[in-house]
């Protein structure tokens, strides 16, 4: 078969496939004036992951799931925006792993709205300036994100979805040797993920704390007298941006460093047939309080997967726990279990049931 031949067959699929994407985009447009009718969210975690996990079922290949689910994230993005224009909060600037992942989870066709920090996120989500917001949450080398936990403590706002982004740390510099950097710009976190590198390649150098890895690019890239001292840890996207060179690649100690965002929403995700549930509580003042509140998740035979404590900041020596376990906060054996553990609390607030995410 010609190469001509096979060009026309590739044209005429291209075209029935215009044709498909058009009609599912007119019932997604139906879809959406139903979901305003009766006050749902546009996004619906519970449905995107039932349509990803029939298609990477269905798919028979060559194309991998991977594949199918990268079109079809875009797909939906073009679909979500047809419901009704909506816009995604993130912590950034542009071109932070934070943008990347909310580019990651909603695709190209919705609006990213920009914020300086975590609260700011939070703020614009709560008073429906934006329809669902991304923050990240943990990092599997540096443990949580402590800030983003605080928030949920007041916050009415809900987890709808997380996703996980692997984490690439690049040095990047206009220096001509990595012995002439005697300073490196980026966020805390990222100092922390690439420090057994720095203390190894860059000992004298000085660590200067930034808002974010994208702000510290801008940085270094707006201060060409001095590019031949001055370095920072960002990504690759960053370095493409804003023109700088990657001196070293991969610099995180941890070669499966991930960080772990969250969607936060002011709607609550719908069951599926794995999901995972996060709750924070305060236990009551007395002997063993803490162990008697775990014991409903043993005998309901529910999989914790974190738990993480936080100073609750109203009493000395007073802490939050926030618990993240397997199951949707709908189920049976999910509601006993939390109904018992509120005998033994102070304090209990369900932050979210939504799909789990694979790492």
């Amino acid at each position: 078969m010609s190469m001509d031949k096979i060009r026309k067959d590739i044209d005429s699929i291209d075209k029935k496939i215009l044709e498909l994407l058009n009609e599912r985009a007119d019932a997604s447009k139906k879809i959406g004036r139903i979901k305003q009718k009766e006050g749902e969210g546009i996004y619906a975690p519970h449905r995107e992951k039932e349509i990803l996990d029939k298609l990477k079922a269905a798919n028979r290949g060559p194309l991998p799931g991977q594949a199918i689910e990268a079109i079809y994230r875009e797909i939906m993005s073009s679909s979500i925006n047809l419901e009704k224009p909506v816009t995604i909060a993130y912590l950034g600037p542009e071109f932070t792993f934070t943008h990347q992942a909310a580019q990651k989870k909603f695709g190209a066709s919705v609006n990213y709205f920009s914020c300086s920090n975590i609260s700011d996120v939070f703020t614009e989500v709560e008073r429906a300036r934006s329809d669902y917001g991304v923050v990240p949450v943990e990092n599997s080398t540096e443990g949580a994100v402590n800030y983003t936990l605080d928030m949920f403590i007041e916050s009415d706002l809900k987890i709808g979805a997380e996703l996980y982004l692997p984490i690439n740390h690049h040095l990047l510099s206009n220096a001509s040797s990595l012995k002439k950097i005697n300073q490196v710009y980026s966020n805390p976190q990222a100092f922390a993920q690439c420090r057994l590198w720095l203390e190894s390649n860059l000992p004298g150098a000085r660590l200067v704390p930034v808002a974010s890895t994208a702000d510290a690019a801008k940085f270094v890239a707006g201060h060409p007298q001095f590019r031949e001292e001055i370095a920072c840890l960002a990504s690759l996207l960053a370095a493409k941006q804003y023109g700088l060179k990657v001196v070293a690649r991969s610099i995180e100690d941890k070669a499966s460093n991930t960080t772990r965002f969250i969607v936060i929403s002011r709607t609550e995700s719908q069951p599926t047939a794995s999901d995972r549930t996060s709750i924070v509580f305060e236990v009551k003042d007395r002997v063993g309080a803490l162990h008697d509140s775990l014991v409903p998740f043993q005998t309901a035979r529910i999989n914790l997967t974190k738990i993480e404590s936080r100073p609750s900041k109203k009493k000395v020596w007073s802490y939050y726990f926030f618990v993240d376990f397997e199951g949707h906060a709908k189920e049976p054996r999910v509601e006993k279990a939390l109904k018992e553990l509120e005998t033994h609390c102070r304090f209990l607030k369900i932050l979210g049931s939504y799909p789990r995410a694979e790492a």
